[in-house]
């Protein structure tokens, strides 16, 4: 289940480049303080990893660059979507939206110009998505001397698909309480280059993660769940949002 929020204003906006923290504070505060206290303390325990189990995308609108001021300006209207499995979640995010007209995002007032919830679509096992936010997967790895080292995966290396089926099965079995035994995930970069690569900062630490159109094939349950939480690692932080461009042949 997702809704994308419209906002609007009587000029453009303007908010830090580097804005991810921000939005994910914009959703925790416009949350119960009871799910967000949740969300934002504990999340949902699988093993001894915690997942929030909700991905936002990008600012998507008309925009400018401000490379020297470090800023990103935004032209009204612009828009946000905000994806999860948790129903309540959702539910709770549009009523208490949906009740102030104005509202302060990133420490600009904006108007709240509409609201659309979205519920899953059919999805089948094979579909061309584009990402609405970039994706990103990595692991810590020992250096010789003994260092741990985190190390960021790019989607043509075999690493990254594998490392992604995982996670999501990971959700899956979170989510349904159910095994995800037999479920596969395959991600294959479609229309992806160097310049889909993206170095961002989220609170001091870099992350690199990956834009593009990408094809997704296996288990619609899987496929499913990549859908309503998003693709990899840092979902909760605006990283692996994406839309459905096109499902298989036919569709």
């Amino acid at each position: 289940m997702r809704i994308t929020l419209t906002f609007n204003a009587n000029s453009p906006i303007k908010f830090p480049i580097q804005y991810n923290h921000l939005l994910q504070a914009f959703i925790y505060r416009h949350l119960s303080s009871e799910l967000s206290d949740f969300l934002h303390q504990e999340g949902f325990l699988y093993g001894k990893r915690r997942f929030k189990l909700f991905t936002f995308s990008n600012l998507m609108g008309k925009y400018r660059i401000h490379k020297k001021e470090g800023v990103i300006e935004f032209f009204p209207p612009f828009k946000l979507v905000v994806s999860s499995p948790v129903e309540r979640f959702i539910q709770e995010l549009a009523e208490i939206l949906i009740r102030r007209s104005e509202v302060d995002l990133i420490g600009q007032k904006v108007l709240i110009e509409g609201i659309e919830v979205h519920f899953t679509p059919s999805i089948d096992g094979d579909l061309l998505i584009k990402m609405l936010s970039p994706m990103t997967m990595s692991s810590t790895l020992r250096t010789p001397d003994g260092r741990s080292k985190r190390y960021y995966y790019s989607p043509f290396e075999r690493e990254f698909s594998t490392l992604m089926e995982r996670n999501i099965q990971k959700k899956y079995e979170l989510i349904h309480n159910s095994p995800a035994d037999g479920l596969h995930l395959e991600v294959i970069p479609e229309r992806v280059d160097k310049s889909c690569e993206k170095i961002l900062n989220f609170k001091g630490t870099v992350v690199k993660a990956w834009r593009g159109t990408y094809r997704l094939r296996g288990s619609p349950e899987l496929l499913h769940t990549a859908y309503e939480c998003g693709l990899g690692v840092k979902n909760s932080q605006g990283f692996g949002c994406f839309e459905v461009v096109k499902r298989k042949e036919g569709h």
